[in-house]
């Protein structure tokens, strides 16, 4: 989950390293570190603990090291509490590894992933004369690197090819070998990486943000591959060391897509883009009032032969996944079951051959749900991959890709991606159900225009996003919030959950409406907020019921419902009103309130809406 960054070329690296680093702090924000170096001199390292300025004030924005090659890194703690000792970039020397004593280092290197073996290896290395300075996994792989590299004298592709075979984990690496000045050596597996290239300089980064200012022409390397990188060229490699031709692939995004233009936070950006987002993807499928499927590579026939759908996610999109799945069984018929993609690969799960495998991420790279896909395509069945990131691993190890086009997201906090992902889900539910006989030609059209009004009604709902910062300002200071619903309200209702826990460290927990009864309600006491969502017409009296039960006790409500349910505010204290929209589809309006909830009780906390605490964006890691 940590970033890193590389350059190597005809400018100062420096500043073009802390420039990348602040696009991809999103993905770790405890320390951070650079190494560079000027021609032929000893690299310079310098760290710094806590947040990315801390490192642009030790370094003078970068002017303080001089060079026009380095690597840099903003570090997630895995192994090894935060601190400068800690951070990265690694030495293989035995110095600590925090300034000008690393220059006699064979190896010099920063890495995003887990080294699983990383005990098993370090011992080896202790009884070949190495010293460890720090606790991370990081500093064993760098060590290793330096082992082979002087034990075999082969040079940096038969060191680096011996090390990939020995360590068990994940990794995007990166090496500077004091022999080769100008050179940054890049190792992946299973851990998110891309090249650039541009007027002679040569980038690399842990995701697309980090170099879309300098050029939209990037490489993916491929999974247990490794390359060479010098100024305006790069030579990739397979574990033979023998190299592998590729072809550059185009990034759509718009640079200005990863800037926050004016707004105060990226997640504040990110919700208005949603409108944008949903109407991107949903127009990427349907054309002249069908849903097109042919990009994505599935028929009609192949759709009629799925006997069941497992989707498989975490986090926000799992909860996409929630519900896609009584979307898909209402309409098209097909049983559908919702994994966890982290117990998934870890479960003995039934798999027939009409198995539909469904992986959903925005990044393409989630390491849990990347292990499912592959558990998935061992068992010889179908996989259909939602992703935004072209080119990802998830997108190119997938049999089906339907790619969402939310652009980059930055915020910590998922809105527009999870948007993005449940329109393309709620496509996937409105084709399927059509091929499969289950609705008519006219239904399939009326789906088909009620989706295509959800962007503007999206934009409807945030021009009165007034209320909800005035009801979040009052309730920041909550102790507990609980939201219920059910059905498809209860599946918003847990993103709904998530949103405010996650960047506003509130406690609340989301609940089937059904199962208040059965232990939960005995939380409820006077001041605790009950927000129920009722956006479906034959469950609204029974959560309505519900909530009243919550009421009796102490506990003080919010509805959120459609426009239409005025009688909503004769049972509940606060009432938030969303336009009318199929009610298959309605949750991609119903969430809006709750993601702009989260947002502004976490900004009446006064805390860092982008950056929450222990968490970062793409969980490339177990």
């Amino acid at each position: 989950m940590c970033g890193i960054v590389g350059f190597t070329g005809k400018c100062q690296a420096a500043p073009i390293l802390l420039e990348g680093l602040s696009k991809l702090e999103y993905r770790g924000y405890d320390s951070s570190g650079l190494a560079v170096r000027d021609g032929e001199s000893l690299a310079q390292v310098v760290k710094a603990k806590g947040r990315l300025t801390n490192l642009i004030e030790k370094t003078d924005g970068g002017n303080a090291l001089v060079g026009t090659c380095g690597i840099g890194h903003t570090r997630w703690a895995t192994h090894g509490e935060p601190s400068e000792t800690n951070a990265h970039p690694h030495v293989s020397g035995n110095c600590t590894g925090t300034g000008s004593g690393d220059v006699e280092s064979a190896v010099v290197g920063v890495h995003n992933g887990i080294i699983e073996n990383y005990q098993e290896l370090r011992d080896k290395l202790v009884k070949h004369g190495y010293r460890f300075y720090s606790q991370t996994d990081t500093e064993v792989v760098i060590k290793l690197v330096d082992y082979y590299y002087k034990k075999y004298k082969l040079g940096p592709i038969d060191a680096i090819a011996k090390t990939m075979v020995r360590v068990r984990g994940s990794y995007a690496l990166e090496l500077m070998f004091t022999d080769y000045p100008g050179e940054i050596w890049v190792a992946r597996k299973d851990s998110p990486m891309i090249i650039g290239i541009a007027d002679g300089n040569t980038y690399v980064a842990s995701d697309v943000p980090a170099i879309l200012k300098y050029t939209r022409n990037v490489y993916y390397i491929g999974n247990l591959e490794f390359a060479r990188l010098l100024p305006g060229e790069a030579h990739f490699y397979d574990l033979n060391g023998d190299e592998v031709a590729k072809e550059p692939v185009q990034i759509e995004w718009d640079a200005e897509a990863a800037e926050k233009a004016g707004y105060e936070h990226f997640m504040m950006k990110e919700i208005h883009e949603q409108p944008k987002a949903v109407r991107d993807t949903i127009n990427s499928v349907i054309r002249e009032g069908r849903i097109d499927l042919g990009a994505v590579g599935l028929s009609d026939e192949q759709i009629r032969a799925i006997g069941q759908i497992h989707i498989v996610a975490c986090g926000s999109a799992w909860h996409v996944g929630m519900e896609a799945q009584y979307i898909l069984e209402d309409l098209a018929g097909i049983p559908v079951r919702v994994e966890l993609a982290s117990e998934y690969r870890y479960r003995s799960i039934p798999m027939n051959a009409d198995t539909l495998v469904i992986a959903v991420s925005q990044s393409g790279e989630t390491a849990d749900t990347l292990a499912a896909l592959r558990l998935a395509k061992e068992k010889g069945v179908p996989t259909l991959a939602v992703v935004n990131v072209v080119g990802s691993s998830i997108a190119r190890e997938a049999d089906h890709v339907l790619y969402t086009l939310a652009g980059p997201e930055i915020s910590v906090a998922t809105t527009k991606a999870y948007s993005a992902q449940l329109a393309a889900m709620d496509c996937l539910a409105v084709q399927f159900a059509l091929a499969r006989g289950r609705i008519t030609g006219e239904q399939y059209g009326n789906y088909i225009r009620e989706l295509q009004t959800i962007p503007e009604k999206m934009e409807k709902i945030l021009e009165d996003k007034g209320r909800i910062q005035w009801f979040a300002s009052k309730y920041a200071n909550a102790h507990d919030v609980f939201f219920i619903g059910r059905g498809i309200d209860y599946a918003v209702g847990l993103e709904g959950s998530l949103k405010l826990k996650e960047i506003s460290y509130v406690h609340s927990e989301a609940y089937a409406a059904g199962e208040l009864k059965h232990g939960t309600i005995s939380l409820i006491e006077d001041g605790t907020l009950v927000i129920g969502i009722l956006t479906q017409n034959a469950l609204y009296e029974k959560t309505i019921s519900n909530m009243v039960e919550c009421k009796s006790r102490g506990a003080y409500l919010m509805g959120l419902t459609t426009y239409g349910r005025y009688e909503t505010e004769d049972h509940v204290d606060f009432t938030v009103y969303v336009p009318k929209v199929d009610e298959h589809f309605v949750g991609s309006l119903a969430v809006i309130p709750l993601q702009l909830m989260g947002y502004y009780v976490s900004v009446a906390k006064g805390l860092d809406v982008d950056k929450p605490r222990n968490l970062a964006k793409s969980v490339t890691v177990e």
